[in-house]
């Protein structure tokens, strides 16, 4: 049973990736999984179900792509650079989170605009804890880590991102100057 549901997960995930959230049938991933509509039901109530399945799972991959960016003998900004980035360009990479992407700007569908929330709420949690344990370590001072996580998330995926819609993609060390010059500096002791 669990290798039935696997693929049946498996099989959405890809056509979620493919078509989107919207265009993505029951029907299409009981094809994909090559098993009748029914099996999928025993598993899932609805799609809405299968597909938070499959992006609570994608949240956890994220999480775990940044937390092993952290080291434990570098500086906060250097570790905080490396995750941020480490995560954005796993979203650039990744299929499905492209696709949420898209579908969130394109057609604000509420399992897709939920699906983003929940993936933006991991990355600024993740920072929150971040700029916590910096601050404990006295390498920053006290600051409201709930709106610096989220100014910080949001200027790497304009940096990432949007930058790139109208000029040359920036380079790893570029965006990371950018952020020391313009976030970091404020944040010091």
């Amino acid at each position: 049973m669990i290798d039935r549901k696997q693929n049946i997960i498996e099989a959405a995930a890809k056509s979620f990736s493919l078509f989107g959230y919207k265009a993505t049938t029951m029907d299409q991933v009981a094809k994909i999984a090559n098993v009748g509509k029914g099996t999928i039901y025993t598993f899932f109530d609805n799609k809405e179900e299968l597909f938070r399945e499959i992006v609570t799972d994608l949240v956890r991959q994220i999480r775990h792509v940044a937390a092993d960016a952290i080291k434990e003998d570098r500086a906060f900004h250097e570790n905080l650079h490396s995750a941020l980035y480490g995560v954005l360009d796993f979203r650039k990479s990744h299929q499905l989170a492209i696709k949420i992407a898209q579908e969130g700007r394109e057609l604000n569908t509420p399992a897709v605009k939920e699906a983003s929330v929940m993936l933006e709420t991991a990355v600024i949690t993740f920072i929150k804890q971040e700029l916590q344990k910096a601050i404990e370590k006295g390498e920053i001072r006290q600051c409201n880590t709930e709106i610096t996580s989220y100014v910080m998330l949001k200027m790497y995926v304009s940096l990432v991102f949007d930058w790139e819609q109208e000029h040359e993609p920036l380079s790893k060390e570029e965006i990371a100057d950018i952020i020391e010059n313009i976030l970091m500096t404020g944040l010091k002791r």
